[in-house]
């Protein structure tokens, strides 16, 4: 049997398109050379709590379209990601808000917080790398004890060697909300996100612990391919950086762990980023706890999972390449985090997928 769409990887956005052009009425076949469906997504119960396998993942957007789409498939909670840092066992509030501030420089007022980082920050004029972002944008003291050990684990790299595009993702608020997300709709789905991606393939072929490269694949006109374009192209241009990390999950008998979902530790000495308690994200009452210690390693093509894009200068230029190399592929489409080199978000690569498989067709 030839397939109209062959679709490799089983995250969001080749979940998507298989369902969106299932709808349209064309034949398709999903593979993934990992053991389940779900991308990053992925989510498995363990004594009856939803584990996030490869890291904390919560939902948000402002994105109407989106939010009401995805609620076809899932009921979300009201869960709002509230971190705390953690710093040689000083407690501090995330995202940088006036109880940040309070506790770090002993003030209550945002205008004592403006001077006070106005006047750290008074040597840069035009920040060029993520610690001269940083010190700008939060000052000094902060960026010494919530930012810079932190960033160097998380991205193996000096803050020096980082965009400054990195650090302005995260909100600055000068009032005491701690919600870590600007946007309308927040939450979690109740009971894991796996079930999204069972709904969405429902009726679909999936051929798992399948690889692109190595498996014999089924016949198809057109190929939706997520999967890092730099691999796809066999490394022509060169490799291209992504930041990949290791879990290590726990089973912990205690009701309570650290008290909160999320706890970055944010000091050089300690070798992992942060600790996951899953059961906070359901608000799921047992005397169980599953807990995921995270700790950043060195990306290898082929034998480390690429989790996010390193965007710099040198690795964009990579890519640009590579992007025009696939413009010239009419059998091939490219989407998604890996495959577009780009930092997306769920919901944005929900938006995305929406949009672009209008477009494609077996022409």
């Amino acid at each position: 049997m030839e397939y109209d769409f062959l679709i490799v990887g089983a995250g969001f956005y080749g979940s998507i398109c298989a369902y969106e052009l299932k709808k349209k009425g064309y034949s398709v076949v999903v593979i993934d050379s990992r053991n389940h469906i779900g991308g990053n997504c992925y989510t498995s119960n363990r004594d009856g709590i939803n584990l996030h396998e490869y890291g904390p993942h919560i939902f948000h957007t402002s994105n109407e379209e989106v939010w009401e789409w995805i609620n076809n498939f899932v009921k979300f909670n009201d869960f709002q990601l509230r971190p705390v840092a953690n710093y040689k066992g000083e407690i501090f509030s995330l995202p940088f808000n006036m109880w940040t501030f309070s506790k770090m420089w002993d003030i209550t007022l945002p205008s004592e917080a403006k001077e006070i980082i106005k006047r750290q920050g008074k040597k840069i004029n035009n920040p060029k790398n993520l610690e001269e972002q940083a010190i700008k944008l939060v000052g000094l003291d902060i960026y010494e004890k919530l930012i810079k050990g932190y960033t160097a684990k998380q991205w193996q790299k000096d803050p020096k060697n980082l965009p400054c595009e990195i650090i302005k993702r995260l909100p600055v608020r000068f009032n005491y909300d701690n919600n870590y997300f600007n946007d309308k709709y927040q939450g979690i789905p109740i009971g894991g996100y796996t079930q999204i991606f069972d709904s969405l393939l429902k009726k679909i072929e999936v051929r798992l612990n399948t690889d692109f490269f190595k498996s014999r694949l089924p016949k198809s006109k057109k190929v939706i391919y997520t999967g890092p374009i730099d691999k796809f192209y066999n490394y022509k241009f060169g490799e291209l950086e992504y930041k990949t990390t290791r879990f290590d999950h726990k089973k912990i008998h205690t009701s309570n762990f650290q008290g909160t979902a999320m706890m970055n530790y944010t000091d050089a000495e300690i070798k992992y980023t942060r600790t996951i308690e899953h059961k906070h994200f359901e608000n799921i009452k047992s005397d169980i706890s599953w807990v995921s210690w995270e700790y950043p390693t060195t990306y290898v093509p082929e034998k480390t999972e690429p989790y996010y894009p390193v965007n710099d200068l040198k690795n964009n230029n990579i890519y640009r390449k590579y992007y025009n190399e696939a413009l010239n592929n009419n059998k091939v489409y490219f989407g998604g985090r890996l495959a577009e080199y780009k930092y997306y978000d769920m919901h944005q690569v929900i938006q995305k997928a929406l949009e672009t498989v209008k477009t494609y067709n077996i022409n």
